[in-house]
């Protein structure tokens, strides 16, 4: 499958990674009208999107995912033809305090959608409308939906085995997807991907806290021992992987992503403070301000992930090195907090 695609809508676009998307995706292709829907919670910033508000090819519109009434307008005026579902509630310790709003999101949201493509792309179950042969739904997912991986790396066929309420409704969502594959023919992706990286993610995230506390002189505050094992991946070149997914792969299929990168929270923090030793001297090293906490409850050990049916199938691997998409990341950061 290689489609051309006029109208795509990215849920939670104002969003870490939804505002990488959308930068990457009004650059490369600037005749496809790409449409963002966000309801702008408190981990959403249209500040990330200010180079890319004056494209001709992109739009706004606050909304909510849960919105039965608004979905199925904005497939019809825009005419979608296209969807890359990005928009969640995302932090772990949030869901474990209140996870009522991540059922409802990222379950019964994403429930949502994938009806409304289908009311909007379909006369029946395989039964496609003429004029939307090839329309595609991809949802964006999370390595976490495994649990933790004790050993080994996880695959594409490795169980699901949530264990956090932020985890179980991203699995949640994962078989409603293959449920609209299996029982409806709809046209949809799934793509599972490592821990995040790079510009416009949320403060209250690893690397961005270690960053936001070391330059502000306050302790670092690491879960548990600092053994929680995380495999890291750039956001950019996790943009280029749902781009080649979304346009190559066939319909049905699911992917891990991984930048290949695996490292204990407690190195990489080390690593963050060496970076900023460099980068903005202080007089004292910063690793000293690294502080243990009680760990999160549930907390899975381990993540990593075997990409290697993205690379056999459509040839993808991280282009970045750690190193470099790091000292990038710790960069943009310092540029952030000098304002």
């Amino acid at each position: 499958m290689n489609k051309q695609f006029k109208n795509i809508l990215v849920t939670g676009g104002a969003g870490f990674i939804g505002s990488n998307l959308i930068s990457f995706l009004t650059e490369k292709y600037p005749a496809c009208r790409i449409i963002n829907l966000d309801k702008l919670t408190y981990a959403a910033d249209l500040e990330n999107l200010k180079d890319v508000s004056s494209r001709p090819n992109y739009v706004f519109i606050k909304g909510d995912i849960c919105d039965e009434k608004l979905i199925p307008e904005i497939f019809k005026t825009y005419s979608v033809d296209g969807v890359f579902h990005l928009a969640a509630c995302s932090h772990v310790d949030n869901s474990i305090k209140e996870p009522r709003e991540f059922i409802k999101t990222n379950i019964e949201g994403t429930f949502n959608l994938l009806s409304c493509a289908y009311q909007a792309w379909h006369e029946g179950p395989f039964k496609v409308r003429a004029g939307h042969e090839g329309a595609r739904f991809h949802l964006v997912s999370t390595d976490e939906v495994y649990g933790s991986a004790e050993t080994g790396r996880f695959t594409e066929s490795s169980p699901i085995k949530p264990n956090s309420p932020y985890s179980a409704s991203k699995a949640s969502a994962d078989l409603l997807a293959r449920a609209y594959i299996k029982t409806f023919g709809l046209n949809v992706t799934i793509s599972n991907c490592s821990n995040n990286f790079g510009p416009c993610q949320h403060g209250e995230k690893f690397i961005p806290t270690v960053i936001r506390c070391a330059l502000s002189g306050k302790n670092i505050p690491i879960y548990g021992d600092g053994g929680n094992i995380r495999d890291w991946l750039y956001v950019k070149d996790h943009c280029e992987a749902l781009d080649l997914i979304f346009r190559l792969s066939a319909p049905g299929e699911t992917y891990n992503i991984g930048g290949g990168t695996e490292l204990d929270n407690l190195t990489l923090a080390k690593r963050i403070c060496a970076m900023l030793n460099k980068l903005r001297p202080s007089a004292e090293d910063y690793s000293k301000l690294i502080s243990f906490v009680e760990d999160r409850p549930g907390h899975d050990r381990r993540y990593s992930v075997d990409s290697s049916k993205l690379k056999k199938d459509l040839g993808w691997s991280a282009r970045t090195s750690f190193d470099s998409a790091l000292e990038q990341t710790v960069k943009w950061y310092l540029r952030k907090y000098d304002k």
